[in-house]
């Protein structure tokens, strides 16, 4: 069923009901149906729902990225690839796929058999990643250390944190990389000598990074830390909601803290230093934002309550949350400027880069095939057809500065250009 039509079902369900006694009959059912449908009651931002969709594509194309790196001479068949493909949630064929960013893969025929090997450009790109990593190691260690100093035991599970390694710019060899260097603030556990069992752990408490992102800006502008709000102004009950809030003292995320649900008071306490600690979590991620999914996964070690969501959707003006692609996003809104990171980290920079050398390839593969319909049309007599319509004004045609044919007069070839270009999934 989908969302919208269940949504207008409820609604009307509700509009039948006489009186609140009639809600004791509601069926159990139709309760946990209410619940689900009441997550979707945060207002879109287009803003922030480009800034989601922004580097889908390119999380797949790293990931193929890795898997073609990690094979004998960097080179990957494409039966391989196909194979992985699965793996990787894509559909289709993988030619289909590499041949729409030819200058980030070099697809070629070799004993009767494709291969695919990265581009001189990709190369180029990737060992720029990797000065830029080893220049940020000081960075990554202190962001490992305060996600850390946010545990309540300063333990972490080295599977959950692979979960969360990529929104904190990690490297995925950052147990042989990073750790050995840094000794003295890190160590891996294992007690058990089961690989799932393995845990790392901060040796040293750090003053100097006890504090919050919160605390470092309120300090620097000479006021008391306290949340800030991203809602426009005529958002009146949101903000009288967020005012109520942020009213109470705000609590640091590297307080040492015990769960307890004794009072009312101590309830919202806790719900205080929650917010506090994603808020700092988010903060330390490369792009402000996170699955809840992922989230979850340190409800336990970060005293962080059952129902995640709920907790979220109360704070609009300091959360954005999102259904993208069926998954439960949280954004940090002042984190953004519009569709923009407010502030980009050099990792972010040259991940950029990749999406840029990618939206090229897309570019290309589209000029190639308009070149190839522009062939097979002419060999039709089509062409001076068409020229002919176009002194008429019959059909319409996107040109670029120098008056080339920059554009795709056929209304059918235009579809398929725009699909080509902003379809998440491959044809």
């Amino acid at each position: 069923m989908k969302v919208s039509s269940g949504k207008m079902a409820m609604n009307i369900y509700l509009q039948k009901q006489k009186s609140p006694a009639s809600l004791i009959c509601f069926p159990l059912w139709n309760l946990h149906l209410l619940q689900r449908f009441s997550l979707w009651s945060m207002k879109k931002d287009p803003d922030l729902e480009s800034a989601l969709t922004r580097n889908k594509r390119w999380i797949k194309n790293n990931q193929i990225k890795n898997i073609i790196l990690r094979c004998p001479d960097q080179v990957a068949s494409l039966t391989y690839l196909q194979k992985k493909f699965k793996t990787l949630d894509l559909q289709g064929k993988a030619m289909n796929w590499l041949k729409k960013y030819p200058c980030c893969f070099e697809v070629y025929l070799e004993n009767d058999e494709y291969h695919c090997r990265l581009t001189k450009k990709m190369l180029s790109l990737i060992q720029e990643e990797e000065t830029i990593k080893d220049m940020q190691e000081p960075v990554i260690v202190k962001r490992l250390a305060k996600l850390l100093m946010m545990v309540y035991n300063h333990k972490l599970n080295v599977s959950k944190l692979n979960e969360f390694k990529r929104n904190l710019g990690l490297p995925d060899d950052y147990l042989i990389r990073i750790i050995p260097k840094h000794l003295d603030m890190f160590r891996v556990v294992n007690h058990s000598g089961r690989k799932t069992s393995m845990e790392i752990e901060l040796m040293k408490w750090n003053p100097d990074l006890a504090v919050s992102a919160i605390e470092s800006k309120a300090e620097s502008e000479g006021r008391n830390p306290s949340f800030q709000c991203s809602l426009p102004s005529s958002w009146v009950n949101s903000w009288e909601r967020f005012n109520q809030f942020n009213s109470s003292p705000y609590i640091s995320p590297y307080v040492k803290w015990r769960k307890t649900m004794e009072s009312e008071s101590e309830s919202e306490l806790e719900n205080k230093r929650a917010i506090g600690v994603i808020h700092e979590l988010l903060s330390l991620t490369l792009w402000k934002k996170a699955s809840i999914m992922k989230l979850g996964h340190f409800k336990r070690e970060l005293c962080l309550p059952e129902k995640l969501n709920v907790l979220l959707l109360k704070h609009p003006g300091i959360f954005y949350v999102s259904n993208k692609y069926q998954i439960y996003s949280v954004v940090l809104r002042e984190g953004y400027k519009g569709s923009e990171l407010v502030e980009k980290d050099p990792l972010v920079v040259v991940k950029d880069k990749f999406g840029e050398l990618m939206q090229e390839g897309v570019h290309e593969y589209n000029r190639r095939h308009h070149m190839m319909n522009l062939e097979k049309k002419r060999k039709k007599g089509l062409v001076g057809m068409m020229k002919e319509g176009k002194k008429e004004g019959n059909v319409h045609e996107d040109c670029d500065e120098d008056g080339d044919l920059g554009g795709i007069f056929d209304p059918e070839e235009r579809k398929r250009f725009y699909k080509v270009l902003f379809e998440d999934k491959t044809p």
